[in-house]
């Protein structure tokens, strides 16, 4: 390669800039090929059901710190417990780690700034709805069923025959529920003699 003299001055002027610019601190940091920190390292880990749908599939729930207490206690941080990761859980053995779109979105709708949170209440007629307490929604709903029970409970049939039903309530369950829970609920409303039942995994 051919250098002219005037070509040989600019490439020692650019050479002297640049180690002047080094030695007053401007020379780049090094660089370290380095794996970046994973994600879910400090996470709390935790197992979940999708209850989406009928299937019931697995789910690896992250979160900061535990999701039932207030403050984190587990990752020693004073941050409010936040899920912000989901993903399908490799050991369960209906999904064996697979999930579909609507269980893979959990995130977005668990987060979601339109999620009810607590029990609400609109009042025949109004246009609105209204906060209430737990406490309230269940002596609610309870009530409800009392009096609905009383004016429509039948203890015998056209024929004399002893019948004890309630066929003006229902009780829809859950898909995701255990056997446990599936058999205390089956006992507690045939004990009512409610009538028309159905579960989300016939659906």
């Amino acid at each position: 390669m051919q250098v002219s003299r005037r070509k040989f001055f600019k490439i020692c002027a650019g050479g002297m800039a640049g180690t002047s610019a080094a030695m007053l601190g401007f020379a780049p940091a090094n660089a370290l090929a380095a794996p970046r920190e994973y994600k879910l390292l400090r996470a709390y880990e935790s197992r979940n059901t999708c209850t989406y749908c009928a299937v019931s599939c697995g789910m690896l729930l992250y979160s900061t710190g535990k999701p039932h207490t207030g403050l984190s206690s587990y990752t020693g941080t004073n941050t409010r417990s936040k899920l912000f990761h989901l993903e399908g859980d490799p050991d369960h053995p209906i999904s064996r780690g697979a999930l579909c779109p609507k269980g893979a979105g959990a995130l977005d709708y668990i987060n979601s700034e339109s999620r009810a949170l607590y029990p609400q209440y609109r009042a025949p007629g109004s246009n609105k709805w209204e906060r209430i307490s737990w406490q309230d929604a269940i002596k609610r709903i309870a009530r409800l069923m009392k009096d609905d029970r009383d004016a429509n409970f039948v203890e015998t049939d056209a024929n004399g025959k002893t019948v004890n039903r309630w066929a003006t309530t229902g009780i829809m369950t859950a898909s995701a529920m255990s056997n446990e829970a599936a058999l205390l609920t089956q006992k507690w409303i045939r004990m009512l003699g409610m009538v028309p039942v159905c579960n989300q995994a016939n659906t």
